[in-house]
């Protein structure tokens, strides 16, 4: 479990460094408010697709709704999402429908597929056990 999310957080450093490349910046606002910089970015960059599976265990949600609800606790790129999302729609653990809106076009909602729940379930396992080994190693 532990290198499978290490290995994401080598690839995330990857997509950073491609990211930096057409300017898009990732950054971690802290507790305290503050930019902690580039390695929170790849601590980051490794949870959010754990964080955009969450948000839709609930509800489904539209692109914007999800960046948003994410962004209120790390800031993210605004496109950085979508790429997660297709991803994730492209291994069949959302689906997507759309609905009509009285603001503008039709917003497309994502869904978990029972896979997605499934997915989810598995990578937050995972993930609290990384956390707690890292705080084992670190205390």
């Amino acid at each position: 479990m532990i290198v499978r999310w290490l290995g994401i957080f080598y690839m995330a450093a990857e997509a950073i460094v491609y990211n930096d490349a057409i300017s898009t910046k990732f950054s971690f606002i802290s507790a305290k408010g503050v930019d902690d910089g580039y390695m929170n970015a790849q601590f980051k960059k490794g949870a959010l697709e754990l964080c955009v599976l969450s948000k839709l265990v609930g509800k489904d949600r539209y692109g914007y709704e999800l960046t948003d609800a994410i962004s209120q606790k790390m800031v993210i790129a605004t496109g950085t999402l979508y790429l997660i999302l297709k991803r994730l729609k492209d291994e069949a653990y959302v689906e997507t429908y759309l609905v009509e809106s009285g603001e503008g076009p039709a917003r497309k909602y994502y869904q978990l597929t029972e896979k997605g729940r499934n997915y989810q379930k598995e990578l937050k396992s995972e993930w609290l056990e990384f956390v707690k080994t890292v705080q084992e190693i670190i205390d």
